[in-house]
């Protein structure tokens, strides 16, 4: 797939299935992830994996985070099985450094451009994935059972998996309505 058509038809597809990226192209999905836009070299990029046991890790977190809000059992069965919509969910997570003169927006908006990068590195290897987000990503519970601290922002989950559904049509947008020239 040449880069030109992965960016140009880049969907996301509600259902994956195993398998999950793995060896090689898991490593190539990593090191796009590190080829992001990087403003002063900060690295600001954390990539935490669950599949197997660790996606019941990561639902057991959500779990924690949804009875903490004291949420309804709708709510809290929603949460167990969200990480579970793939065979692999890769958390990513902006690792701020703070008081640097790159600005802390900079740092969350090249964690960003990572998780697209892995996304659009995932489709070129044959596999696909999504990037949500949603409460989760900023929740408390969820934080500090990941290990952020400060002004540490999970930007994503990107769920990866192999294509488990039907592809719709890719969905065009008239530029005029997103282009503005000076």
């Amino acid at each position: 797939m040449d880069a030109l058509s992965l960016l140009l038809n880049r969907r996301s597809l509600p259902k994956l299935v195993e398998p999950a990226p793995a060896g090689d192209v898991l490593e190539n999905i990593f090191r796009a992830g590190l080829r992001a836009p990087d403003h002063g070299g900060l690295t600001p990029w954390r990539f935490i994996v669950s599949q197997g046991e660790g996606l019941t890790k990561l639902a057991n977190i959500l779990v924690a985070a949804a009875k903490a809000d004291h949420l309804d059992d709708f709510v809290i069965e929603k949460a167990s099985k969200a990480p579970f919509r793939a065979p692999m969910v890769i958390t990513v997570v902006s690792k701020v450094t703070s008081g640097h003169k790159v600005p802390v927006i900079e740092q969350h908006l090249s964690a960003g451009c990572a998780a697209q990068a892995m996304q659009m590195a995932a489709v070129a290897q044959g596999y696909s994935g999504f990037w949500r987000t949603g409460s989760w990503a900023y929740h408390p519970v969820v934080r500090e059972a990941l290990g952020l601290t400060g002004e540490d922002m999970i930007v994503g989950f990107l769920y990866l998996g192999s294509i488990g559904c039907r592809e719709a049509k890719v969905h065009e947008r008239a530029l005029a309505q997103y282009v503005e020239y000076l």
